[in-house]
């Protein structure tokens, strides 16, 4: 007579592993029973999936950002997929912000992958998870921001998220806190402030502009002047300092920082997005 597993069994292994009833009846039927031998069954499942998805764009997903107890430490990860409709799945989102939660204590995205997850690495319940869901699924991004105090803010949709460090933790930096990682998230800033782009990006910017009025005809004796405003303009629009404030575009990130505590500064930033 053939194995039949209960239904409580069923169950147990589709609570555990998130794979769908019938899956989980024919790997118990399979392993006749043996529980460890049916989530390996699972999981090869899921290994023969992700190799024959392995060439497929994942550029759809979930991206959590996560602070510690004390406000020092903060992670910001993307959990990714192929589709938008498995990035709206609610189990799977749950998995991004578990994974966001175990990210905290990972110093790299490798350290991450090889953390536990409930009795198997985290690479190997990523590789789970593909086998169950179809798609291809894999930590994307992994940005880690340590400074006195964070805040972080993750945008409706899960497409971006950020973290913004502050110099202290004064009154009122939490909300400071959030409403700068806010502004990040939405503007999208290429640097802290001006010391902190890249001399290639300076140098290319510089470049166009010149060209611009060059070809302009603007006299090359005035020229480095009036590039030294153009660029006084590219950092006010690009670097988040400097940006007017979402919330008050008559005043710049850095007087909303001072307004809160006068001695407050936006020390860093990390953000990412789908």
């Amino acid at each position: 007579m053939s194995y039949s597993p209960a239904a409580a069994d069923v169950a147990k292994l589709r609570n555990q592993t998130g794979a769908g009833m019938m899956d989980c009846k024919k790997a118990l039927v399979e392993a006749e029973g043996d529980f460890e031998k049916a989530v390996d069954i699972l999981r090869k499942k899921g290994q023969k999936v992700a190799a024959n998805r392995a060439d497929r764009d994942s550029s759809e997903g979930a991206v959590i950002a996560r602070v510690n107890e004390d406000n020092t430490l903060g992670v910001v990860i993307s959990l990714n997929c192929e589709t938008d409709f498995v990035a709206k799945n609610e189990a799977f989102i749950e998995l991004a912000y578990e994974l966001a939660e175990m990210a905290i204590f990972a110093a790299t995205k490798e350290e991450l992958l090889a953390t536990d997850f409930h009795g198997m690495t985290v690479a190997d319940k990523l590789i789970e998870q593909t086998g169950v869901i179809g798609e291809k699924i894999e930590i994307g991004a992994f940005e880690r921001i340590t400074g006195p105090f964070l805040g972080a803010y993750i945008h409706a949709g899960n497409k971006i998220a950020a973290i913004t460090s502050l110099s202290a933790k004064v009154d009122g930096a939490d909300e400071a806190a959030k409403a700068v990682s806010m502004q990040a998230a939405a503007m999208n800033p290429i640097a802290l402030d001006e010391n902190a782009v890249s001399q290639e990006t300076i140098d290319k910017e510089l470049e166009i502009e010149r060209h611009k009025l060059t070809e302009e005809g603007k006299p090359a004796n005035i020229i480095d002047n009036i590039l030294k405003g153009k660029m006084q303009r590219f950092y006010k629009d690009n670097t988040l300092v400097h940006q007017d404030f979402i919330k008050d575009s008559s005043i710049s990130v850095a007087d909303y920082v001072k307004s809160v505590n006068g001695d407050l500064k936006v020390t860093g930033f990390v953000r990412v997005s789908l």
